[in-house]
């Protein structure tokens, strides 16, 4: 097929060059029948990369970029093939003089998968994988944001296809790796009964720009081709990716850069995330962002990470933080002081549990981590099938601690409350749910369940007000929970220049009564706040 379509083109084939690997081909077949259906023949030619050639280096080690797409580009430019599909992330964020990108697809779910050999599992461990763990990986994204929750990690080099990675795993190579979800999804595997497999959310760790979606090139002098190949291409994706590799342009970065960048569409706001690292050691620095428009939001991210940016000098919270937390480490990184205290003491308000309570329970909800240390003070026997669900990630983490993992986190479902009761509502209505929480709970997930549900009520801890609570004097101050606002503002006033961020938007509503401005984090623990102080202006 030349530069230019024949009259008759529906008897000539569009020749689509591609990788050979599993995944590779595909996706070009994707593309082959995508293109089969609005009435056009395509054939495939496999085409080798550095990439698939190299397998005994990192990709930091490999010189230049385009590790899997430079000779598809060059058959490109002979003219040899029509067309050829590419991983979007794979892409240079520049083309090659005389190339486009004429379309993309739709976007294959983002998320990572951490993929572990089920003896080397330890759900008390957060991402489930025993305490110094070797993880495989040839990414240096991966590999900052996994050490920045997991420090005690061993990660080593993992090349090679889907296929081949999974099997490294099963000789035991590694106890555990880590896989796209987009690729485990079109492939086909159900990894679920070999292994345990857990999910790591796009803004947990924060994928690849373009992540889950193809890019279909062609030579930019093919016109007619370029026409015929826009029902293929998802605008909205397109929009939205463009972010994300405008911020890796502008960073100069190819696949090796520790850079991860997620932006997605919610409702009328364009949601970014960004993570970066200056290597796979470096503990990254993150940043969320939201504007209703995708005009300079590029410049707006990268200007956060400029060099001779300034943070603040020191941060208070209303809660102990330990040695290792992720917000003390984000913050040292900066030198960033922390003070950190509660402002409240809490106390039990049961001693025993009456067993015939958690009869016939299928739910348990946890709304606070200390509802969780309070309930399982109390020992209960919970039947066998129960599910957990809780607000968020810092929840999850002190589940498991008990040795139970969540299966509703309403981390996904945003900021607001009231959008994760009704996405749990859509799980639990018509079960009987359990609720342990604080004397005086909000009860805000308990109202969004339907009539036919059973709710059951259990206060499990209580909370006091610490007698002489100290002001603090710096410039971020951090509030966990509305009893920590009103302690502190029972004694004390806010200095002109302080900034406020707050958990929750019950812990907001306290300065929306007060008049003060405040941030809030879009999840509500220490990687949200670790976004929310890097996002703040000084």
């Amino acid at each position: 097929m030349s530069d230019h379509l024949p009259e008759d083109n529906k008897k000539s084939k569009i020749v689509i060059g591609t990788r050979g690997s599993e995944l590779a081909l595909w996706q070009a077949n994707f593309i082959k029948d995508r293109l089969a259906e609005i009435g056009h023949d395509s054939e495939l030619k496999i085409i080798k990369t550095q990439g698939d050639k190299i397998l005994n280096l990192s990709f930091d080690k490999l010189e230049g970029k385009g590790f899997f797409t430079k000779e598809l580009e060059e058959e490109l430019l002979n003219g040899t093939i029509d067309l050829a599909v590419h991983s979007h992330k794979d892409l240079p964020t520049t083309n090659p003089e005389g190339l486009i990108i004429a379309a993309v697809s739709e976007r294959e779910d983002p998320a990572e998968l951490l993929v572990i050999l089920k003896d080397c599992v330890d759900i008390q461990q957060k991402l489930s994988v025993k305490f110094g763990g070797m993880v495989g990986t040839s990414s240096n994204r991966r590999k900052s944001q996994l050490l920045a929750v997991r420090p005690d990690f061993e990660i080593e080099e993992l090349r090679g296809n889907v296929q081949t990675r999974l099997q490294k795993l099963r000789d035991e190579n590694y106890d555990a790796i880590m896989l796209a979800k987009a690729g485990v999804i079109r492939l086909g595997y159900d990894l679920s009964e070999e292994f345990h497999v857990e999910e790591l959310e796009p803004t947990e760790l924060i994928p690849a720009p373009a992540q889950g979606v193809l890019a279909v090139q062609i030579r930019e002098s093919d016109t007619a081709l370029f026409d015929l190949l826009q029902p293929l291409n998802n605008q909205v994706v397109a929009e939205q990716i463009a972010v994300e590799r405008k911020v890796l342009n502008m960073f100069d970065g190819g696949c090796q850069l520790p850079l991860g960048c997620y932006c997605r569409k919610d409702g009328s706001l364009f949601q970014v995330w960004t993570a970066k690292a200056s290597d796979g050691t470096d503990f990254p620095d993150r940043l969320f962002m939201q504007s209703k428009t995708t005009k300079g939001l590029a410049e707006k991210i990268v200007s956060k990470f400029a060099p001779d940016r300034k943070f603040p000098a020191n941060v208070f919270i209303s809660r102990e933080l330990s040695e290792n937390s992720y917000l003390r480490n984000a913050l040292k990184k900066h030198q960033i002081e922390i003070e950190d205290r509660s402002l409240i003491r809490t106390f039990p308000s049961i001693n025993n549990l009456d067993p015939f309570i958690l009869r016939n329970i299928d739910w348990v909800f946890f709304s606070s981590k200390n509802a969780i240390e309070y309930f399982f003070k109390l020992d209960p026997q919970l039947p066998k099938k129960v599910k957990f669900g809780v607000l968020g990630r810092g929840s999850e983490d002190a589940l498991r601690l008990h040795g139970k993992v969540a299966d509703f986190n309403g981390e996904e479902e945003g900021i607001d409350t009231k959008d994760i009761a009704l996405e749990f509502a859509k799980l639990a209505n018509g079960s009987n749910v359990l609720f342990p929480s604080a004397k005086g709970s909000l009860k805000t997930i308990q109202k969004a369940l339907s009539d036919d549900t059973k709710i059951v009520e259990l206060t499990v801890y209580e909370t006091v007000s610490e007698d002489n609570v100290a002001q603090s004097f710096a410039e971020v101050l951090i509030f966990t929970s509305p009893s920590n606002v009103d302690s502190y503002f029972a004694e004390n006033l806010l200095e002109p220049d302080q900034q406020v961020i707050c958990i929750g938007k019950t812990t907001g509503q306290k300065f929306d009564e007060l008049g003060v401005k405040y941030t809030l984090p879009f999840s509500p623990d220490e990687m949200g706040l670790a976004e929310a102080v890097f996002a703040l202006d000084y």
